[in-house]
């Protein structure tokens, strides 16, 4: 197993532009949890903050393709140093909106602001990856197995530290030192040069719209259910700690679901696949929707964090084969923006997620809110099935 990720990161430049992205990518595991926690401690609704976080993931969602877009047509480099500094403005936005006791509707335009210049990083760094692979293109299926690795601990270390500077510190250290991620991690990939893919502005130009793509018609509704299912055990995960009397204890248990899917990502890139990719995506969505039926049906905290890790192991195997039928199925010169789709469906997903989760934790408790994974779950399986032709790759 440590011998395929050894040489990955053997690849010249790998080591850097994987330690950029990973400092760069922290923030996506902090600012859904850290506006849940800053605008909740400021308004006392839930639902409010769920409202903000879901501004905050729909502005993602419309602009992580497009700034992605400019990046395959004019280079990473002269995108991203522009598109940080304007994130950390709308993040200082909305701290301050939040610290001054403005009115509620304010939080709104701020978090639209973070959220529309917020890069879908994870894309960036995979697309150099298949740049960097692209002589040496079955290893790419260990290179993003080993990036949903650096998600997992991204999303074991996140909530951890978001929670514990929300809590301990200050409700708006969190979100803060999730804006300082973003910036510092950019910046430092935006200078890496030798591995950043070329830019491709006539192929681009010529490229046709990517929602005609009938793989992306199939996997842009199957990501944003998944958003939806990473949202809702987010917040219905922060309540149900709350509930139990341990709200401190929320990034633990998040993090035992984002461990649950490190491990399983560890192996799925350490093995040789013989099966088709297409059927492997399948099987993640059903064994995903299973693992979820669980937590619905736990009512202590610490029995809570085993389930959820067992849950969590289902996410790598579906997310892993999702990102090589991307790297698959669309076109080279639209490569970044693909992953950038689907990553950011998963932005719509959370908006609705946070949503829907917040109120139902505010009209019934957490216990009824880890449904709306289980639902959201069930319906990406349905998807995936249906579209079993448009994703066949042999």
């Amino acid at each position: 197993m440590a011998n395929a990720y050894r040489e990955l990161l053997a690849v010249p430049g790998a080591r850097l532009f994987v330690a950029a992205g990973l400092v760069g990518r922290m923030s996506m595991s902090m600012v859904g949890i850290g506006v849940v926690l800053l605008v909740s401690a400021v308004t006392g609704s839930y639902g409010v903050a769920g409202a903000v976080s879901a501004t905050m993931s729909l502005a993602y969602a419309a602009g992580g393709p497009v700034s992605a877009r400019f990046a395959d047509r004019h280079g990473q480099h002269r995108v991203l140093v522009p598109l940080a500094l304007a994130n950390a403005a709308g993040f200082a936005a909305l701290i301050l909106c939040a610290e001054f006791a403005l009115a509620t509707w304010t939080l709104f335009p701020a978090a639209a602001l973070a959220g529309v210049t917020q890069p879908s990083l994870g894309a960036w760094v995979r697309a150099r990856w298949s740049h960097v692979l692209r002589q040496r293109p079955a290893r790419l299926n260990a290179a993003f197995s080993f990036e949903s690795v650096v998600d997992e601990t991204i999303f074991v270390v996140g909530p951890l530290l978001v929670t514990a500077l929300a809590t301990g510190v200050h409700p708006a250290a969190g979100l803060g030192a999730a804006a300082a991620f973003t910036l510092v991690g950019c910046l430092a990939l935006a200078v890496q040069r030798a591995t950043e893919p070329p830019p491709r502005p006539r192929e681009a130009d010529r490229g046709g719209a990517l929602f005609g793509n009938p793989a992306l018609m199939v996997l842009a509704p199957v990501f944003l259910m998944l958003g939806v299912v990473f949202a809702a055990i987010d917040v219905s995960g922060v309540a149900f700690a709350e509930e139990e009397g341990h709200k401190a204890l929320a990034g633990v248990l998040l993090g035992c679901y984002a461990l649950g899917s490190g491990v399983a990502a560890l192996w799925y890139g350490a093995r040789a696949w013989e099966s088709r990719l297409d059927r492997r995506f399948r099987v993640g969505l059903v064994l995903l929707a299973v693992g979820l039926v669980p937590p619905v049906l736990v009512g202590d905290l610490y029995l809570m964090m085993a389930v959820v890790f067992f849950s969590g192991l289902a996410i790598s195997p579906t997310v892993i084969p999702g990102y090589g039928l991307v790297e698959r199925l669309v076109p080279p010169h639209q490569l970044t923006e693909g992953l950038a789709m689907v990553s950011t469906m998963v932005g719509v997903g959370l908006a609705f997620g946070s949503s829907i989760a917040g109120r139902v934790v505010d009209a019934h408790g957490a216990d009824t809110a880890f449904l709306v994974p289980l639902v959201a779950a069930l319906a990406a399986a349905a998807v995936g099935l249906a579209g079993t032709r448009r994703l066949r790759t042999g």
